[in-house]
């Protein structure tokens, strides 16, 4: 478990967190001639070779970096315009694969992982890494089969607001549920609705009901599993 948090931690930081949306256009656009796509294998690699903190398990970063540059190549040139959602479910799929089998071999060689953090650290710090970036890019690109522009909406806000408090809320509710608060996911969950129902009933719009409802279920459902997660299989 100890490895496959670090690895698992390694892949949310470097394909979410440490990849702006701008590094992205750049390897996607100019493909196997960019240097962003062998620059984000190598920081994966470097990645997984720090959080494991250990150089006789190189090889793991080693193969960390070589399947992660060929996974994104091959992405990149099957990646269309109507199958994008699909490719980044598939390249996903395909890194937590090779993550899969990196434990699953290693746990065959019996070999201990070095503990560097106290008990629960990383898996601590990998739910509360998914709950950020991750998801919000996550559900970004579920919700990019539904196009919904501030003209269709009728309402203007401030940029990128809507990510942030994505974030804010599945964090606090990832705490209310390892400490037990699950009324306070209630009272959260009511408090959105409050505020956010002045600004349905403005637009009087069914689209953007549906897809304010959806977007909230999903996030508040990926927060509360993510705790229920670590608190029971986890802490």
């Amino acid at each position: 478990m100890e490895l496959l948090f670090k690895l698992l931690l390694a892949h949310l930081l470097g394909d979410f967190v440490l990849q702006s949306d701008s590094f992205t256009k750049k390897k996607e656009k100019n493909g196997l001639s960019s240097y962003h796509l062998y620059l984000h294998a190598l920081i994966h690699g470097l990645l997984s070779l720090v959080l494991v903190w250990d150089l006789e398990m190189w090889y793991i970063a080693l193969i960390i970096t070589v399947t992660h540059l060929l996974i994104d190549a091959l992405k990149i040139k099957l990646t269309r315009k109507k199958n994008k959602r699909w490719m980044f479910t598939a390249d996903q799929v395909a890194h937590l694969i090779v993550i899969l089998i990196l434990v699953n071999l290693h746990l065959g060689k019996n070999e201990i992982v070095p503990d560097s953090f106290p008990a629960y650290t990383i898996p601590l710090i990998t739910c509360v890494v998914l709950l950020t970036s991750p998801v919000a890019i996550m559900l970004k690109v579920f919700f990019t089969r539904w196009k919904l522009t501030e003209k269709d909406t009728g309402i203007y806000g401030l940029k990128n607001a809507g990510r942030w408090i994505g974030i804010i809320e599945r964090l606090l509710i990832f705490v209310f549920v390892i400490t037990d608060n699950f009324s306070a996911v209630g009272l959260l969950l009511t408090a959105k609705s409050v505020f956010r129902f002045g600004d349905l009933s403005k637009a009087k719009n069914m689209k953007l009901t549906e897809y304010v409802l959806i977007g909230t279920l999903l996030s508040f459902g990926i927060a509360i599993l993510t705790g229920l997660f670590f608190k029971n299989y986890i802490a």
